[in-house]
């Protein structure tokens, strides 16, 4: 991303319990945003309108599509950027609001009562200084928060250092050949040592984690307005068919129908 075109997506918030339950901010847009490691005292939800969103921490990567949302609990080191040009949003909770709310990062598909709720607390008159009607708007969101249901957009990483330096090289090139004991020669690991690393570390499978490396940068690359045909080779895939029967059992369906429409219902 060029520098020169890219807007920081940090804001002025109130700062932990110096400020109201929660703080929203709708209609973040620019030609791409981009935030370099950081983390805040409240906790976020960030969600997309348009565009898509990377967000890398510690311990995995996600990406954010058009009608989802990412939970950042408090206190998170995190950096985030745009594949093209994003718009969307963004709501800080105070640390004491954030018990009932989950303890890790996740993504989320949006309900359209949460996307008018957040909508209407960016509106408010004063965002500082909230009353009884909008405090009881505040805990129903809070409530949506915690009923987010996490969908296959993240990919965690292992914590053995072996195992993660595999892990950030197929991220970084999906369409890498290596096989599982071609890795294990290249970081010092045995195939069998690796594997038991990526289940008990990740959740995931060595080859279950690979598919899910693969579908997120694709999902990378289409925000960015790569041909779907390209993208599929750019991942690793050597046929159409392939790529977008991968994708469709992932999301539910085709790649053209998933960002034409946003999300499916």
């Amino acid at each position: 991303m060029d520098a020169n075109q890219a807007s920081s997506i940090d804001l002025d918030i109130p700062h932990a319990e110096d400020g109201p339950l929660l703080y929203a901010v709708a209609d973040l847009r620019g030609v791409a945003v981009q935030s370099g490691q950081h983390q805040h005292a409240r906790g976020q939800l960030f969600g997309s309108n348009t565009g898509l969103l990377s967000l890398v921490s510690e311990t995995a990567n996600f990406v954010v599509p058009p009608d989802y949302a990412i939970w950042i609990p408090p206190g998170l080191p995190h950096g985030a950027r745009s594949h093209g040009p994003f718009a969307g949003w963004s709501i800080y909770i105070a640390p004491s609001a954030c018990a009932g709310l989950p303890d890790t990062v996740l993504v989320g598909a949006l309900s359209p009562f949460l996307k008018q709720a957040v909508r209407k607390a960016a509106n408010w008159p004063d965002k500082r200084e909230l009353g009884p009607p909008q405090i009881n708007l505040a805990r129903v969101i809070l409530d949506e928060i915690a009923a987010l249901t996490p969908m296959p957009l993240s990919l965690p990483l292992p914590r053995d250092p072996r195992a993660r330096r595999i892990a950030r090289a197929i991220a970084d090139d999906p369409a890498a050949k290596t096989d599982l004991a071609g890795w294990g020669r290249w970081a010092g690991i045995a195939p069998r040592t690796l594997t038991r690393r990526f289940i008990d570390e990740t959740g995931m499978s060595f080859s279950a984690w690979r598919q899910r490396a693969c579908l997120i940068r694709a999902l990378e690359l289409i925000a960015a307005g790569n041909p779907i045909t390209h993208v599929a080779l750019d991942v690793g895939y050597d046929s159409l068919s392939a790529f977008i029967a991968m994708f469709r059992r992932e999301l539910g369906v085709t790649p053209a129908r998933y960002f034409a429409a946003g999300r499916p219902s």
